[in-house]
């Protein structure tokens, strides 16, 4: 049940008997949980919307609609204040959603906003060209909690991966594998420059050292490279996505860009391009015309020096490929400093022809690692950086998984070691957990005092003020969902379940469950404490967190 939109309902609803008609930009009233919980459960500012198309000021038009509102049953109380509406919910109205709610452990919370449409995620995606960093961490996590909750809210999901594996950056790879296995065998060249030092590729070295022996020593062609390609990529692939099951992201579909070559996706879409007159030659390559769609220089789709695409094109044909695949909506979540490829890559699904809305691209921004005062400086290139691997045995998955989904993605964060690995109310994935663990210990409590659950009794007893706001913040899960989807903001159910803890560690503390005067005020209490760990338990779930019975 989507309370705040019945709440909207009731006020239309009232509206339409005042034969007040609204307009478009007079129906986009809010709804809101006031500042303080003693004005009411919600409050609206319909009345300011309403005051240039009625003449009237605010105030008056509240004072009014406060007064017809106050014989509809839906509330118990309507108030105005300096112009808001507050409203004080009928207690019949929460005794259904608590019902509603444990009616519907598996699918509370879930409507149908998507009806179906097929959508994409893209996240995660990578250069193969070392370990998974925390950033990398950062988007896997953030990509993967958005999915389930577009999956929450009625779209047909798909997550996948795209791995950039047939550039320049992976002869580099390929050679600098091949320095560290001559190394193995006494012979020593020089990596280059920009190619890579880390010290995770000698332990692939020896792989390669170990099925071939030594039959590439001092030795380098066209053949080789190619020998070495395949094995680095083959397990740097597998490394990556072993790190993100421990964090239990997976994906439908793990991309190669060699399929846009195999496939001819590339040439596809530079005839699509000619023929829409959107590309031209100069000084020997193929430019797009970037600057006919927005205010930003031409770009080189196909360079003068060798002939191939550049990432730009590969990504353009990547996408149109998306949308030749059935997807109607695709999301991509990448990091902040690939800011300026948004503005590029929507001119080019313009000029494809493709709906404006096909494509969303996410930003977030960096991480960084804090240990006691110290943050960790990384460079991944240089091979000095701090794994994902490292990070999730430090402080485990679920911690890994609710504080990368906690922070605003457009805030740099900050992921701190001590306070993930603290067993107390500072640590926020605790203090959440410790919520569903403590209803877990009620209801133990309560068997071994042979007191019996019995489901829906006693919920018209629930009428103190710590269970009424638990009963309020509960039936707002659907509404959270809405707002994390359409904001792309998954920190807004973390928000959500902390709020939920910390409302049931209010009423926990004021008020008793099993030594309640009645048995029927017990019954209605375990009833409150049973939805209270269903949504936990949705929230945690649609997060990829535990929902542990015992802390």
């Amino acid at each position: 049940m989507e309370i705040i939109n019945l709440v909207k309902e009731q006020i239309k609803n009232e509206l339409s008997k005042l034969q007040i008609q609204t307009e478009d930009k007079e129906n986009d009233f809010t709804v809101e949980t006031p500042p303080k919980d003693e004005m009411g459960d919600f409050s609206s500012n319909v009345a300011f919307l309403l005051a240039k198309k009625m003449r009237k000021s605010p105030m008056i038009i509240a004072k009014d609609l406060a007064q017809e509102l106050n014989n509809n049953s839906f509330f118990c109380k309507v108030e105005d204040l300096n112009g808001f509406l507050n409203f004080f919910i009928s207690p019949e109205i929460y005794q259904r959603i608590s019902s509603h709610i444990i009616s519907n452990p598996r699918t509370y919370g879930k409507f149908d906003i998507g009806k179906g449409t097929n959508i994409q995620f893209e996240f995660a995606s990578v250069n193969p060209t070392g370990p998974m960093t925390v950033a990398h961490g950062r988007q896997a996590v953030m990509g993967d909690v958005m999915a389930n909750v577009y999956e929450e809210v009625g779209y047909n999901v798909q997550k996948e991966m795209y791995l950039n594996d047939a550039g320049r950056q992976i002869k580099l790879l390929a050679y600098s594998l091949w320095v560290r296995y001559n190394e193995l065998l006494d012979s020593n060249y020089e990596i280059p420059e920009d190619g890579y030092k880390g010290e995770y590729l000698i332990d692939t070295a020896k792989k390669v050292l170990d099925k071939y022996g030594d039959i590439f020593k001092d030795k380098w062609n066209e053949e080789i490279e190619n020998t070495f390609k395949k094995e680095v990529l083959e397990d740097m692939v597998k490394s990556m996505l072993e790190t993100l099951n421990k964090i239990d992201v997976k994906f439908d579909v793990v991309f190669s860009e060699q399929l846009l070559f195999k496939n001819k996706m590339v040439e596809k879409t530079l005839e699509q391009l000619k023929s829409k007159k959107m590309v031209y030659e100069k000084e020997d390559a193929l430019w797009f015309k970037v600057s006919e769609l927005i205010d930003e220089d031409d770009k080189v789709l196909i360079r003068s020096k060798d002939k191939m695409p550049t990432y730009f094109c590969d990504d353009i044909a990547y996408h149109y490929y998306k949308y030749f695949r059935g997807f109607e909506k695709v999301i991509d979540i990448m990091g902040s400093d690939h800011h300026g490829h948004i503005p590029r890559m929507m001119a080019s699904i313009k000029a494809l022809g493709l709906p404006d809305d096909f494509l969303k691209i996410i930003l977030h921004q960096f991480v960084n690692i804090k240990k006691g005062e110290e943050i960790l400086r990384m460079s991944t290139r240089k091979g000095e950086f701090f794994t994902l691997d490292e990070l999730i045995d430090n402080v485990g998955k679920d911690a890994v998984r609710y504080f990368f989904a906690m922070v605003d993605p457009d805030t740099t964060m900050n992921f701190d070691i001590d306070l993930a690995i603290k067993k107390s109310n500072e640590n926020p994935v605790f203090y959440v957990q410790y919520a569903h663990a403590r209803i877990c210990s009620i209801f133990k409590e309560a068997k071994k005092r042979n007191i019996e659950f019995e489901k829906f009794l006693g919920l018209d007893l629930l009428i103190e003020n710590e269970e009424k706001l638990l009963i309020r913040e509960l039936s707002l899960f659907s509404n959270v969902l809405e707002s994390s989807a359409s904001q792309f903001k998954p920190n807004l159910l973390t928000q959500y379940l902390e709020r939920i803890a910390s409302r049931f560690h209010q009423f926990y503390n004021k008020h008793s469950v099993l030594n309640a005067e009645n048995s029927q005020l017990i019954q209605g209490r375990l009833n409150l404490c049973f939805a209270t760990k269903i949504v936990l338990q949705r929230g945690l779930s649609i997060l990829g967190v535990t929902a542990p019975e015992s802390m």
